[in-house]
């Protein structure tokens, strides 16, 4: 199994990019990973917000596979603690998919299609983040969980 994070758009602030290529590195070290980017619609200036989730919808459906666990991360979605999402891990790993792939879409959230096609959706807080500070917190959660599978001491709990 791979776990892949599908995100929109390129990180452009690049102390957070620097962060979050740590961040994959490590995660890489302990299980297959990757992180597949998205261009942005392009030329979205008088474009309907509906109109945009669509086409940024279609590009995230095209780059999944029939078989892929889809877990959307929304502000509506559940909150897990990291110990219970180290859990739910586990239980994936046990199943015979390919790949889980977390999905991180545009700022007006995701087209219908894209609801319809996930599994689960998560929430990292109920509170609202920038998307890029999204996709730093979500890979550092997602090497902790790897570090409390692994019994290392990163986790203080």
């Amino acid at each position: 199994m791979k776990i892949v994070l599908l995100q929109t758009g390129k990180t452009t602030d690049k102390n957070i990019s620097v962060i979050a290529d740590l961040y994959t590195s490590r995660i890489g070290k302990y299980y297959p990973f990757e992180t597949i980017t998205l261009q942005d619609v392009k030329n979205t200036k008088n474009m309907p917000v509906d109109e945009q989730k669509i086409k940024e919808g279609r590009k995230i459906i095209q780059n999944l596979g029939g078989d892929d666990l889809v877990i959307l991360l929304d502000e509506k979605g559940r909150e897990f603690t990291t110990l219970e999402l180290a859990s739910w891990f586990e239980k994936q790993f046990m199943t015979a998919r390919k790949r889980i792939v977390f999905i991180i879409g545009g700022p007006w959230g995701f087209s219908d299609e894209v609801y319809r096609r996930a599994d689960l959706k998560i929430s990292l807080s109920r509170m609202t983040f920038p998307h890029q500070l999204v996709r730093l917190l979500f890979l550092e959660q997602i090497y902790r969980v790897f570090t409390v599978i692994k019994g290392e001491p990163y986790h203080h709990e």
